[in-house]
């Protein structure tokens, strides 16, 4: 249902009313500038950058103030100190200098007010703050649009640099906008439809630790039972647990539930996603999205892709992402005000008017300059879960780093039809990618050629990767490690059960769970029992607060052995046979760093089988391919694969042995508080003859 007034618009979620931005009619705009602040104002929404900082440090809706009170503390050339940058957002911030950490609008910065009717005869106004970075030349930038009867913020953020002298600075560890409240108004944080939980009362992530126990990097216990974070989700607080794969990503932020708002209403502050195509990695990136903070990760090398490199002609404006607040009744729920901001999370709304607005955003490509794609695709039996993935031209999707120009797209395939489409294409050249639940391999065609104006069309057969006779397969090749022990298994023991891999790693302490290691039947085992959705090297020491003392076991913890049977008939008139390995995630002594370093001995790290006591030749995981993953609550990383091909006489009729090994006790040495031992994660593994 819908019920217009005279000067508000209301939309019905479950019979809740609820205050819809896109909506509301109002009869004002006002974009101001004075000496020490940028002001943006229509009837329901105040924003407020100071010219000091660089930052909002002024954001109310309807008279609620929600940012809270200021503690901010002016940023050194090097970046934020202390417990500052609370109470401010959206705002700019990176890791991209050759000093590290930067938040730009301290130094020297220039701003622009801009205001304007678009084409739909509404008005609008904009914030740009600017700034050079001494002694490199990088152009940092933020932009903040407020369009009359709205209430959120289009943003864009840009980085260039051109230098011909220093032609490669450093690469882009960090890029992000957030939004950092310093106020108890915020009560519950969202990651997605199902991912969501209280905030704990004291809120280490935001700098007031409490009682709290560091454990890890970014990583605390909380030893108060009657903490409604502790009782509902989990001992363990951490950024992490609230991260999330961009494939079916779209909103995440805060709720405040009414109970220390000035009227009792309940408010949301979300981050939505409605255009992903000036992001990373493609589907399977995944990043942080909410702590107490609620962070637009445009950058990162969190869970181990890689970034970009800074070099002469860097020029990307990532967006528009839209950080959209809202206000519902006392009576209103998380989601129901969670879902009033999922409208928006389609690149098609407000494409109009990022059109109007592109003479202000340098390199923003509007729709003239856009096409759009379909396929049908005959998918391989037994594939579900299809997605299609255009990206760069010539490599892989989780790479697209390597080309700063170039935009991803991807969209679900309808498995029974085979039928996709893509709207709003940056006109260019593109690879297809095609991968889908249940089938090894993903199928890819280059040189799809997207043309502005115009619809491209492609067919295709995708044939599943075959190397013979499949005689087992192991785990379910989805391009995670979900489906094993401890993985998206829910938590029993809270309300809101979250998904196992969500918490703290050491939560689940190995030796307990496999005192005598990992031994897997083919045709017997529970593949959610009897193996680990983490293979480590050595468990506990270094950043398991839980186990300190590291266990090394007698060869149970680095190798996991699988039993399998045979009949001759399987092995008559064969030659070869291939072991699949699929990962969705491994890391090396090389971290998440991408840098190989000679002093570390698994930075290329050694993965061996042996087949009834034959070792096959080691598999060697490159330093470049090395993610973070486990340690940071993931199960979903950067998926690499491997094929292990020997003479099929090492095979008996009868019962078989696989050995699958890392090294004994193979480790680096951190930086971070983060576990030491090396560790892969299984995606999915399969035996073949031929």
């Amino acid at each position: 249902m819908v019920v217009a007034t005279d000067d508000v618009l209301f939309g019905s979620h479950g019979g809740l009313v609820i205050r819809r931005s896109q909506a509301l009619v109002s009869a004002t705009l006002n974009a101001t500038e004075t000496a020490d602040r940028l002001i943006l104002e229509n009837d329901h929404l105040y924003v407020s950058v100071n010219k000091s900082t660089g930052a909002i440090d002024l954001l109310s809706l309807e008279g609620q103030d929600l940012l809270g009170t200021q503690d901010y503390v002016t940023p050194t050339p090097g970046g934020a100190t202390g417990s500052g940058n609370s109470g401010i957002g959206p705002y700019l911030d990176c890791y991209c200098t050759p000093e590290g950490s930067y938040t730009p609008g301290s130094i020297d910065p220039t701003y622009q007010l801009l205001h304007g009717i678009d084409s739909n005869d509404t008005a609008y106004g904009g914030m740009v703050m600017s700034e050079i970075y001494p002694g490199t030349g990088q152009v940092l930038e933020q932009y903040w649009f407020l369009r009359d009867g709205e209430t959120g913020l289009h943003t864009f953020s840009r980085l260039a640099y051109h230098n011909e002298t220093t032609p490669f600075l450093r690469n882009l560890q960090e890029f992000r906008t957030l939004f950092r409240p310093n106020t108890r108004l915020w009560t519950n944080l969202s990651t997605n439809a199902e991912q969501y939980a209280p905030l704990p009362y004291h809120n280490p992530a935001a700098s007031d630790a409490g009682n709290a126990v560091t454990f890890q990097d970014a990583t605390w216990l909380i030893p108060n039972a009657s903490d409604p974070y502790v009782v509902q989700e989990s001992d363990y607080f951490t950024k992490y647990t609230f991260s999330d794969t961009w494939r079916d990503h779209s909103v995440h932020g805060l709720f405040a539930d009414g109970t220390n708002s000035n009227d009792g209403s309940t408010f949301g502050a979300w981050l939505v996603m409605n255009t992903r195509d000036t992001y990373f990695g493609g589907p399977l990136h995944s990043d942080l999205t909410v702590d107490g903070i609620v962070y637009n990760y445009i950058v990162s090398n969190h869970h181990g892709d890689q970034t970009p490199n800074i070099t002469n002609g860097f020029d990307r404006t990532f967006g528009p992402q839209y950080y959209h607040f809202n206000k519902g009744p006392a009576t209103a729920s998380l989601h129901d005000l969670r879902n009033d901001a999922q409208q928006y999370a389609n690149p098609t709304w407000n494409a109009l008017f990022y059109d109007d607005i592109v003479a202000h955003v340098p390199n923003y490509v509007p729709t003239a300059s856009r096409g759009s794609w379909s396929g049908k695709i005959k998918l391989p039996h037994g594939a579900s879960n299809p997605v299609a993935i255009l990206a760069q031209n010539g490599g892989d999707f989780q790479d697209n780093v390597l080309d700063t120009k170039a935009y991803q797209y991807w969209a679900d395939i309808d498995p029974t039809s085979g039928k996709v489409a893509i709207p709003r294409i940056k006109a260019g050249t593109y690879r297809l990618t095609v991968y889908a639940d249940g089938i090894f391999g993903q199928y890819e065609q280059d040189d799809v050629e997207i043309h502005a104006s115009e619809q491209t069309s492609t067919n295709a057969h995708w044939i599943e990767e075959s190397a013979g006779t499949e005689l087992w397969r192991i785990g379910t090749p989805d391009k995670s490690s979900g489906e094993y022990r401890h993985g998206y298994e829910r938590d029993p023991d809270h309300p809101l059960h979250p998904e196992e891999y969500r918490i703290y790693f050491a939560a689940y302490d190995y030796p307990t769970d496999f005192p005598e290691g990992v031994t897997y039947t083919v045709g017997q085992s529970d593949v959610g029992k009897a193996m680990n959705y983490v293979h480590w090297s050595v468990f506990g020491g270094y950043a398991n607060g839980v186990r300190p003392t590291p266990y090394y076991g007698s060869g149970e913890v680095n190798n996991w052995t699988v039993l399998f049977d045979l009949d001759e008939h399987s092995l008559r008139h064969k030659s070869q046979a291939t072991l699949t390995i699929q990962l969705a995630g491994a890391k090396t002594a090389a971290g998440n760093t991408d840098i190989y370093n000679a002093s570390q001995p698994f930075s290329d790290l050694p993965y061996t089988v042996a087949v009834n006591g034959h070792d096959l030749e080691p598999w060697v995981i490159p330093y470049y391919q090395s993610s973070s993953c486990a340690a940071r609550s993931a199960v979903v990383c950067y998926n690499i694969a491997h094929k292990l091909t020997f003479d099929v006489t090492m095979l008996a009729s009868g019962r078989n042995e696989m050995v699958l090994s890392l090294p004994f006790n193979a480790t680096d040495y951190e930086s971070a508080l983060l576990p030491q031992s090396v560790y892969v994660q299984y995606d999915a593994l399969r035996l073949e003859v031929d």
